[in-house]
C-alpha cells in the first residue's frame, strides 16, 4: 500500500496532572523530589503513545492549585486528562479537575516499584508507594460529583499497566475523532432498508461532530472537472495496488479513476472524515453511473483512512472510522453465506474494501450487473487477513441510543466466491447459525466494519469514553 498516501489523523490532545498532599513535603524533604521524577517518567510515556499531545500542568499540592491547573486543563480542550496520583491525596484536588474540563478523566497509581523493601523503609519512603490509598476516595468523590471513574494501578514500569493506560489513550483519540469529525452522507436510503435510517441530529448529540448532506451534483461538477491527464495517473496508481482481472472493461476502469479523482477532489473541499452514499438511478442517466462508479474510489479513500461506505449507511461508515482509528483496518460487511461443514460464517460486500488490510493484492474485476442495484462497473474482490478479527457495528435502540457491537474471531483460509465481493471466512468458535442468531438480535445493522486484531477491550473503552452501551456477542462452543 505504498502507492497510498494515507490521509494524517487527528492527534490526540492528553492532559497530564500529578500530585500528591502537600502536608507530607516539611515532614519528609526527600519524598516529593522522589515523586517529581516518577511524574516527569509518566509524562515521558505518555508522549511515547502515539500521535498525541500532551498538556503537562505540572504538580499539585493542595485544592487552590488543583483548581488552577483545572482551569488550565479546561481551555486546553483535552480528550483525555490523566491523574496521577503519586501519594494520598484529597479529592478535593482533582473533582474540580474533572467537573471543569468535560472531559474524560483516568486515574493512575503507578508505584515506584512492584514492591516496597519493608526492612528499609520508613514512613517516607512508604509514602510514595500510597498512591492506592485515595482511589477508593476518588471513586466515591466522583460518583457524588456525577463523573464516570476509570482507574488504572501498577507500577512505573509495568508493561501490563501501561497497556491499559495505552488503550485509554487511543479510545480517547477514537472519541476526539468522532466529537471533531465531519462525515458526508450522499444520494438517498436504498428503498426499504429500515435499519440503514439515521436521523442526523442523533449522529452530532450522541457522538459529536457533524453529517455534511450532499448532493449526487456535489460529485457530479467535480468529476466532470477531472482531466484526461488525471484519470490516466489513477489508472497507474490502480495498476500498481490492484491485480485487474482480464474482464475487465478499459472504459469502466477509466469511469472508475475518473470518478475517484472526483470524490477525492469533494472529500477535501468539504474536509470529510468519512462518507456514506447511495444513488438508484434510472436507465444508464449520469446519477446511475455516477454511483455505480463510486467503488473503485471509495475503496482507495478507504485505504487512505477516510472510510467509504455503501448502501447509506451512515452509522458502519463511522463504525468503520471508529475500527480504522485504531488501527484495525474496518471494511464495509454484511453477512453472506454459512458453512456449517467448517464451521465458519462468510462475510463481506460488494463495494468499498479496506484495501489496507487485504490478505493479498486485491483484485479489480469487471461486473456486468451489480445485484440488487442499477449499473455496472468495477468491483474489489478480496479477503481479509488471516489471523484474529473483529466485527463491530452501531446498532440503535428503540429509544434512539445507539449501541456498539461487537464480536472476536479468526479468518481462516478456505474457498471464497470469485464474483467481485469481499469475502471472509470467520470462525467464531461455535455453531455458525447459532452465532447468527445471537448477532442478530443483538440491535447491530445489516451491516458492519470487518477490522484485524482482537479489539473488544479496546472498542469497550471507546464505548465508555462515548457514553455508549456496549454488547459484546458470544456464543458458547
Amino acid at each position: 500500500m505504498t502507492a497510498l498516501t494515507r490521509v494524517p489523523p487527528r492527534r490526540t490532545t492528553i492532559g497530564l496532572v500529578a500530585g500528591g498532599l502537600g502536608a507530607y513535603w516539611p515532614q519528609f524533604p526527600d519524598l516529593l523530589p522522589q515523586l517529581r521524577r516518577s511524574a516527569e517518567r509518566v509524562s515521558q510515556r505518555v508522549r511515547e503513545l502515539g500521535d498525541v499531545d500532551v498538556v503537562d500542568v505540572g504538580f499539585i499540592s493542595d485544592a487552590q492549585e488543583g483548581a488552577a491547573a483545572a482551569e488550565r486543563l479546561r481551555a486546553a480542550g483535552c480528550d483525555l486528562i490523566i491523574g496521577f496520583l503519586t501519594t494520598y491525596m484529597t479529592a478535593s484536588m482533582l473533582v474540580p479537575v474533572a467537573q471543569r474540563s468535560g472531559s474524560p478523566v483516568l486515574l493512575i497509581n503507578l508505584q515506584p516499584t512492584e514492591k516496597m523493601d519493608h526492612k528499609s523503609f520508613d514512613t517516607g519512603a512508604w509514602l510514595a508507594y500510597c498512591g492506592a490509598c485515595p482511589l477508593p476516595e476518588m471513586a466515591n468523590a466522583f460518583e457524588r460529583a456525577g463523573v464516570a471513574f476509570r482507574s488504572v494501578s501498577g507500577y512505573l514500569e509495568d508493561e501490563r499497566a501501561w497497556a491499559r493506560i495505552g488503550r485509554w489513550v487511543a479510545a480517547a483519540g477514537v472519541r476526539g475523532a468522532l466529537r471533531h469529525g465531519r462525515h458526508g452522507l450522499m444520494g438517498h436510503l436504498y428503498p426499504g432498508m429500515l435499519d440503514v435510517s439515521t436521523d442526523l441530529t442523533s449522529v452530532t448529540t450522541q457522538l459529536g461532530g457533524h453529517v455534511e448532506v450532499l448532493e449526487l451534483d456535489d460529485l457530479r461538477v467535480r468529476v466532470d472537472g477531472v482531466t484526461d491527464d488525471e484519470v490516466k495517473d489513477r489508472i497507474a496508481l490502480v495498476e500498481d495496488v490492484f491485480d485487474i482481472d482480464a474482464g475487465v472493461n478499459p472504459d469502466d476502469l477509466a469511469w472508475g479513476a475518473r470518478v475517484s479523482v472526483g470524490l477525492d477532489r469533494l472529500v477535501d473541499e468539504f474536509a470529510l472524515d468519512s462518507i456514506a452514499y447511495y444513488h438508484r438511478g434510472l436507465g444508464g442517466e449520469q446519477h446511475e453511473r455516477l454511483g455505480a462508479g463510486m467503488i473503485l474510489g471509495a475503496s482507495l479513500l478507504t485505504a487512505r483512512g477516510v472510510p467509504a461506505a455503501g448502501e447509506y449507511e451512515l452509522r458502519n461508515s463511522i463504525a468503520m472510522l471508529v475500527m480504522d482509528r485504531l488501527g484495525a483496518g474496518g471494511s464495509f460487511t454484511e453477512l453472506q453465506a454459512l458453512n456449517f461443514v467448517d464451521g465458519v460464517v462468510e462475510m463481506g460486500h460488494d463495494g468499498p474494501a479496506h484495501l489496507a488490510i487485504s490478505s493479498r493484492r486485491p483484485l479489480l474485476r469487471g461486473l456486468g450487473v451489480y445485484h440488487g442495484k442499477r449499473g455496472w462497473g468495477v468491483s474489489v474482490e478480496f479477503d481479509v487477513n488471516h489471523g484474529p478479527v473483529t466485527v463491530c457495528g452501531l446498532g440503535q435502540r428503540r429509544d434512539g441510543r445507539y449501541v456498539m457491537v461487537v464480536a472476536e474471531g479468526q479468518v481462516v483460509p478456505g474457498p471464497l466466491l470469485e464474483i467481485g465481493n469481499t469475502t471472509s471466512r470467520v470462525d467464531f468458535g461455535c455453531d455458525p447459525g447459532e452465532w447468527v442468531d445471537a448477532w442478530s438480535a443483538s440491535g447491530v445493522d445489516h451491516h458492519w466494519a470487518l477490522g484485524t486484531g482482537h479489539r473488544a477491550a479496546d472498542l469497550a473503552a471507546v464505548a465508555e469514553l462515548l457514553e455508549l452501551e456496549f454488547v459484546q456477542v458470544r456464543v458458547a462452543s
